[in-house]
């Protein structure tokens, strides 16, 4: 039975669906819509410029990316999948609405081309350079059961251990 989208909320780590590996997206219906709206919300009301199925503790190879960053005209994707990775990697700070509070560079490449379904079914491709780009990648990511945490540096990682372990505890009392 698929969930209510209105009851969806952002998931913080340590919960499992962060982990998991999303599944393709087969219905293209209203529910389908819903979700993608209510996605869109949360994603408005944390300030994000992305956010995941996963995240919201959907298996759905989908995320929502604010449509003003990068000047694009698509702001879902739906089953993506990227290509054409360029430049040398680079490290710029990044959060995560599931991570609350940690942050940390992450090096990616700058340049990224995607191809992904809209919500018609309808393929596209799109190319994207700088935040854009990076937003894709992360959220990407989160498709494959990806954190942040799992692309940090070595003094990422002592530096964000504290918040993390503290996630960790808060996630373990819900």
């Amino acid at each position: 039975m698929r969930p209510e989208p209105s009851a969806l909320r952002i998931l913080s780590y340590p919960a499992t669906e962060l982990r998991r590996k999303a599944e393709p997206v087969e219905r293209f219906d209203a529910w389908l819509e819903e979700v993608v709206q209510r996605m869109m919300e949360l994603m408005e009301e944390a300030e994000g410029v992305g956010l995941a199925a996963p995240q919201v503790g959907l298996s759905l190879r989908l995320f929502v990316v604010d449509p003003e960053e990068g000047g694009t005209e698509h702001s879902v994707y739906i089953n993506p999948r990227l290509h054409d990775h360029a430049g040398d990697l680079v490290a710029k700070e990044e959060g995560c609405l599931s991570l609350p509070g940690i942050r940390a560079g992450i090096r990616r490449p700058p340049r990224v081309s995607i191809t992904a379904l809209d919500l018609r079914g309808t393929s596209f491709t799109a190319a994207g350079d700088g935040l854009l780009a990076r937003v894709w990648q992360h959220e990407h990511d989160h498709l494959e059961g990806t954190l942040i945490l799992d692309r940090m540096t070595p003094m990422d990682r002592i530096a964000t251990r504290r918040a993390v372990k503290e996630l960790m505890s808060s996630g373990a009392k819900r």
